[in-house]
This record gives C-alpha cells, structure tokens and sequence, in this order.
C-alpha cells in the first residue's frame, strides 16, 4: 500500500512538469478519443492479466501466489504512470481546460482533476485484481470495500501537496503584493513550504481520521489492554481508533501524530481477533517506539530535505541538461528536436531523482526504524518473544511467504531472524540503535552541504559564474554549427516568464545576450518584459525602446513590429507606436495573403 502512495506522488510530478512543454497547437479532439481508448485497452488488459493469474492459482497454488498478485499490481501501476504521462505530454489533455475561469484562477483544481485520472487507472488495477487478492484476507472483504480501502489509504500523500498548492492560489489573488514577493525569494519559498508541512504534520491526522472513517474503540478488555501499555511507556495521545481497512481484514496497527493531542492509535478488527493480550502489548510497544523513537519526525525532516534540495538544485539541473550534446544527437536520431528533448530530460530528472530518494533513501532509513521500533520492546520486556509469535500468526492468517520482499520494511522473516539474533546477543540491540543515529547524523551533514552547494550556484555567490559557464558552453556547442541553437538557452527565460518569475526570465535572456548579442528572441522578449509587465519594478522603458530597436535591426518581423510598438507607448511615443502596429498589421495581412495563395 505504501506503493500506492509513491505511485500518487509519481503521477502529480508527471502533471506538474507538463508545463515544461511548449506547444502551440490548441487542444485537439482526437486526442481525448485517442486517450480513452488507450485507458478502455489498459482495463481490458488488466482484466486478462489478473484472469491468468486467477487460473493459475486454481491449477497449481504455492506459497508465493500472493508475491505475483502484488507484483503483478505493480507493474501496471507502473504501467499506469506511463499511460498518464502519454495522456499528459503526448495528447496534452491538461490544456483540456484551458481558458476556464475557475482553472486559470485555482489551478489546483484543474491538478486534481487530471490526478483523479491517474486513480481511475488504478481502480481499474484494483477492480481486475479483487478475485485473485481476495482470497488472501482474513475474512470476507467486499468489491467496493476494497476499493475504497485501497482510495483512502492513499490519498493521504496528496494531502501536503493540495493544502499547499490551494493556499498558494489563494494567495496568488491576494492584492498584498509585498507579501508575494517575498514568497518568490528562496527564503520566502522554504519558509512558506516548511510552515505548511509543519501544520500538516501536526494537524493532518484529524483529518486523516475523517478520510479513514475510524471510529473510537469501544470500551472493553481490548481498549484497557492498549491504554494499560500506553499508560507503562508514557505515550500521550488522543484517541484509540478502530482501524476498519478493508473491511478490518487487513492485519495491522499503525500511530500518527506529532502532538499528543492530535495523536492516534489506530488498530484493525482481524489484528485484535487473532492476537493474545501479550501479542498486543508488544505491537502497541512497536508502534509507540515510532513515537519515542522520533521517527515520524525524522520522516517530515527526511521529506522536507527532498523539497529543500529540489527547491535549489532545479535551475542548476535544468541548465546543466542544456549541455548534453550526446544525449541530443541520440534523441535527434529518433527525430526528437532539442525544444522538446529538453523538456524530456528535465522530466525524466525530475521524476528519476523523486524516485531513487524515495525508493531507496527514504525506503532505506523506514526499513531501519521499523526494525527500531521492533527492538523497542526490550525497554519494556525482557523477550521479544511476543513479537515473534505475532509475526508467524500474521503471515500464517494472511497466507504470506514469510521472505515476501517489502522495499519500506524487512520481510516478515527477516524481522523474526534478527530479533531471535538479538535473543541470543543482546548487544545487538543497542548497536542497531548506535548505526540508528549515524545514520542519521550522515544523512543530515550530507543534505546540509548538499543544500548549501545548491543555493550558492542557485542563489549565491557561485551563480553568476555557474551561468557564465552554462551559457558559454551552451553557445561554443552549438554556435559553430547553427548560431539558431542559442534560442535553445532562451527557453529557460520563456519557461519563467510563462511562471511570472520575472526576476529569473530576466537573468535568463540577460545571460544569453552576454555571448549572443544578436539573438532576436532574447532581445523581443525583454523589450515585451520591461514594456508590459504587471509587476511595475520589472519594467524598464529605456532597455525595452533599446531592445526592441536591436530586435529590428535582425529581422523586421510582424511580431518584432508589435513590440516594438509596445516599447514606443512605453515611452510615451504615441504617434510612433501607432506607426509601428500599423506596420505590423499590414506585414502580418501580407504574410496571410501569400499562405492563401500557396
């Protein structure tokens, strides 16, 4: 399940790099028939992949039936990810709604809209899966039950991502202009992303609870067993929660909440059922070691890290994808021109690093903790032997191999392995502890130096020569065989420009025209800037009239005309502004005139 919640992740970076694309042909329709009939072939192959697997199971059941069903699951859900990542890039159906007051004011809704597309996809996965993976509750778990289950267990991931991106839309409307400015500045953006995930973290599981459904554990043998053991390790916390997860088949427990105010236990029915009164008591000591273990805040650091690093090194990357000659020549050998390879790489970037920090990074540090926090009960017992019997009934009821692999935690076997190893040499359990600690006093040195290499070449002293450096290389690459390829460097420009960071756009084409002064892109699009942004300190009469004239003098284009135009208003030259428009009026009617008659 915690795959799922990878996948969501996965999918909303996919969306949010569709920006990266620029295309100016509008939305066609084919392209949504295209699309549907690609997500009606996806279900229909999901069915006959999971049909077989159905069959399988009734001609020749063995042990790992169970491995193969959540295998197979995720490599569609992979699969799925392509699918949306056609859906989004190649049929760009996130223009689909281009132009719609509500979308263009509160884009995170248009976002959830095209997330909820890749969750059909996967409903679609949990719909052919339930025959063959039902098999493997511990009691009857419904269609719709495990769907849901399935729905809410994930949304969760999102839930960092909709509060913030939604207060940014609301703040992007508000007139406090100073305000947004200094959201726009590195240390606005990581204060306002730090302060959002800290109130999420410390609020997020009242509204987790709601999207789970739990309810509060009735009063009884059970309940005072759980606030007994609570009570023993000092736990502070809200409520104890009955966790109904798939029908309260699913076997397990969990804790959320940094506050002990807004702090829950939650547990399934099916593990209450099978478990004896010390078999819960060393899985509530388990989930209570997450807490006083720090764990839950080493994951917000462990996150908050990625965001931070993304936030610096993203510039830095994207330049330095620009300068990949060889990459380019493959990708030209498949037809790929270099405007749209580029936005490929910085995607693939994007997602790659996403992926690997999260998969084996982040997955490496839970892995750890969950052993951790089996080792928390020695601080109350004297065995762990309770654990280890819990273990064997889980995997035994669940009908799972006990060497299933999990990449977020050890397999059930290695887990019994190591605490039996701990039994037999005790000192093993404060070495783990001791690597606990290293590990992360390494991972904290590492992120902070990596943090400060980013922001220096990002923001710091090292910008401007980083910049030198890229634009330079960029140019000798490419100059001598085409001098057209140094608009190539532009699009870093355009791609600010298109997010209203006018203060990089303007760096950006600044940088090109320092080894390319000719460049007509760069010389229209400042002169268009200084002349008409929203944002009155970005605008510049003198350097817009001043580019706009260099501009000309390269091409006598329609649209070089047009703003020129602009810059001569700017200036408060009426007369000549009328001049120019009048002129880019009748070359642009010329140039229709010619296409008609071809």
């Amino acid at each position: 399940m915690f795959s799922n919640l990878l996948y969501f992740l996965v999918a909303l970076l996919i969306y949010s790099t569709a920006d990266l694309f620029q295309n100016p042909d509008p939305f066609h329709g084919n392209a949504a028939l295209n699309a549907l009939l690609l997500s009606l072939g996806f279900a229909g192959a999901c069915r006959l992949s999971f049909r077989r697997i159905e069959r399988l199971a009734e001609v020749s059941p063995f042990e790992n039936i169970d491995h193969l069903i959540q295998n197979r699951i995720s490599r569609l859900s992979v699969s799925a990810l392509i699918l949306f990542a056609v859906n989004i890039y190649g049929f760009r159906l996130s223009t689909l709604f281009s132009g719609i007051k509500w979308f263009e004011a509160l884009p995170t809704l248009k976002a959830v809209f095209f997330i909820g597309l890749y969750l059909l996809y996967l409903v679609m996965i949990w719909n052919a899966s339930y025959p063959a993976q039902n098999r493997y509750f511990a009691g009857t778990v419904s269609k719709k039950d495990y769907i849901l289950s399935n729905i809410s267990f994930s949304l969760p991931a999102l839930l960092p991502w909709f509060c913030l991106s939604l207060a940014a839309d609301i703040l992007n409307l508000s007139p406090w202009q100073p305000f947004k400015d200094f959201l726009e500045t590195p240390a606005g953006e990581i204060g306002y992303i730090s302060l959002f995930l800290l109130a999420i973290a410390v609020f997020g599981p009242v509204l987790i609870r709601r999207l789970w459904n739990c309810k509060p554990l009735e009063p009884g043998h059970t309940r005072s067993r759980i606030e007994t053991i609570c009570k023993k390790a000092g736990l502070k916390y809200a409520e104890i929660l009955k966790w109904e997860l798939f029908g309260g088949n699913m076997m397990t427990a969990g804790i959320m909440g940094f506050v002990g105010r807004f702090r829950y236990l939650l547990v399934t029915p099916a593990l209450m059922n099978i478990l004896s009164d010390e078999e819960l008591d060393a899985v509530m000591l388990h989930e209570i070691g997450h807490v006083q273990k720090y764990h839950m805040v080493f994951y917000l650091i462990f996150f908050a890290g990625f965001m931070a690093c993304n936030l610096v090194f993203f510039e830095p990357v994207m330049l330095l994808l620009y300068i990949l000659e060889p990459v380019y020549k493959g990708f030209a050998w498949a037809g790929i021109e270099k405007a749209t390879a580029h936005p490929i790489l910085i995607s693939m970037a994007l997602i790659g690093a996403f992926v690997l920090y999260f998969r084996f990074i982040f997955g490496f540090f839970m892995r750890n903790f969950e052993r951790q926090a089996d080792l928390h009960v020695y601080e109350f017992t004297h065995d762990a032997s309770s654990l280890i019997s819990t273990f064997h009934k889980i995997a035994s009821y669940s009908r799972q191999s006990m060497d299933k692999p999990n990449w977020h935690h050890f397999s059930i076997g290695e887990r019994i392995r190591y605490l039996e190893r701990c039994e037999d040499h005790p000192a093993l359990v404060q070495s783990h502890h001791l690597k606990i600690k290293k590990m992360i006093a390494v991972y904290l040195t590492g992120i902070v130096l990596l943090f400060s290499a980013g922001y220096s070449i990002s923001s710091g002293p090292a910008k401007l020569r980083f910049d030198n450096f890229i634009a330079e290389r960029l140019l000798f690459q490419h100059m001598a065989v085409d001098p057209a390829h140094s608009d190539l460097y532009t699009l870093v420009g355009d791609y600010y420009y298109a997010r209203q960071n006018y203060a990089r756009a303007i760096d950006s084409y600044e940088n090109v025209l320092r080894v390319d002064p000719a460049n007509v892109h760069a010389l229209n699009n400042l002169s268009w800037l200084f002349s008409t942004c929203p944002e009155k300190e970005y605008q510049n009469k003198d350097k817009a009239l001043d580019y706009a004239k260099r501009a000309l003098k390269q091409k006598r284009e329609p649209y070089i005309l047009d703003t020129y135009a602009e810059a001569l208003a700017a200036n408060n030259d009426i007369k000549g502004a009328m001049a120019a428009a009048l002129d880019a009026l009748t070359r642009s009617n010329e140039k229709k005139s010619i296409m008609r008659v071809r």
